[in-house]
């Protein structure tokens, strides 16, 4: 599969287009021998990679790279799926098309893998479970910002509806809706209370969901952690040797600030915002839960505390990212251990 220089014999840069991808191939010595145009379809990959010697193919992350990648490792090549978000986030290419991104590709591929940042796609399964949960969140929003619009509108004649759980809002609202905004709001109303119904049908395909992930539940030991949370926790991180070490769960989910070191300047930075950002959503929200007024006397709330208490801008965000992050790592540690969740074990620790 290389040659004597350590160079593959044959290295391939596919950019993905929806409709049509486009192929680059570089020989074991750099020259480009052959460009190809490929219908981004399962047939036309077949056709144009089925058949011929292993070689390795550098393909950008996209909506298709998952199918795509999945598909050319059956066919014997190794696939490499780079990270563009990382490759071109300092810098604009002021020559950009599908054949120059093929070639560029081709060319990071074939001298330094790690050039590409490289991420591993999840199997089909985790991806279509995965699938869910992200169904069900966008139902969710939906619900949200119609009953914040319904709420809203009722307002603005000077009435209310009274305060109640976003479950049994659409009763609540369709008895207190004023006789004027009927027109308008009944059928926003209505739309409610089906979201609702479709919520309710995916909390149980998640029930059902956690039976064929058992490590789920036993992430749900510390408070705040569901079965949302484990479930997407899990199913994003699929395999947890993924991770040499249970801190690198922090940066996977972008909870880490990014990093801009020149001299003796080290400014603050925002957090990375990388990988998944419903996982890390969940994440944060777990966090304000044990921050919150019902959260439960643990290390992980002493920790946030003692951020919040330096004070300083958005103090309280710090914290509850920073809490984020220590789950993240908790959650793995749990994962690879199998070990019983102890929330007092730091401060044991330091007592002893």
């Amino acid at each position: 599969m290389s040659n004597q220089a350590g160079f593959p014999n044959l290295t391939i840069g596919l950019d993905l287009g929806d409709k049509v991808s486009r192929a680059c191939e570089l020989d074991g010595v750099g020259r480009a021998v052959k460009a190809a145009a490929v219908a981004t379809t399962p047939d036309a990959i077949e056709r144009y990679f089925g058949g011929r010697a292993p070689c390795r193919v550098v393909l950008e992350v996209s909506t298709h790279s998952p199918w795509v990648s999945r598909q050319l490792e059956s066919l014997g090549h190794e696939a490499v799926v780079a990270n563009t978000a990382e490759i071109f986030s300092r810098r604009r290419r002021k020559r950009k098309n599908d054949k120059l991104d093929a070639e560029f590709l081709a060319r990071q591929g074939r001298a330094d893998v790690k050039l590409l940042y490289p991420i591993r796609h999840r199997g089909v399964e985790a991806q279509q479970d995965l699938a869910v949960l992200r169904a069900r969140d966008q139902l969710v929003q939906t619900r949200t910002q119609l009953i914040s619009h319904v709420r809203g509108a009722v307002k603005s004649l000077g009435a209310r509806i009274s305060k109640c759980d976003a479950d049994v809002f659409a009763k609540r609202a369709a008895a207190q809706l004023p006789e004027s905004l009927r027109p308008a709001l009944a059928p926003l109303v209505e739309t409610i209370g089906v979201l609702t119904r479709q919520i309710h049908a995916m909390d149980r395909e998640v029930d059902r969901m956690q039976e064929r992930y058992p490590e789920a539940a036993h992430l749900q030991q510390p408070k705040g952690v569901g079965p949302l949370t484990a479930l997407a926790y899990v199913l994003t991180v699929e395999d947890p040797r993924r991770f040499k070490r249970s801190r690198d769960a922090g940066p996977f989910f972008g909870l880490v600030s990014r990093l801009d070191e020149s001299g003796d300047s080290a400014p603050q930075l925002r957090i990375t915002k990388a990988g998944d950002a419903l996982v890390r959503r969940y994440l944060v929200s777990a966090a304000h839960y044990i921050l919150g007024p019902f959260g439960p006397s643990c290390d992980l709330r002493r920790h946030g505390e003692a951020i919040a208490a330096r004070g300083g801008k958005n103090a309280s965000k710090r914290a509850a990212v920073a809490v984020a992050r220590k789950l993240a790592v908790l959650l793995h540690h749990l994962w690879v251990t199998q070990a019983g969740y102890d929330p007092n074990w730091l401060e044991s620790r330091r007592a002893a």
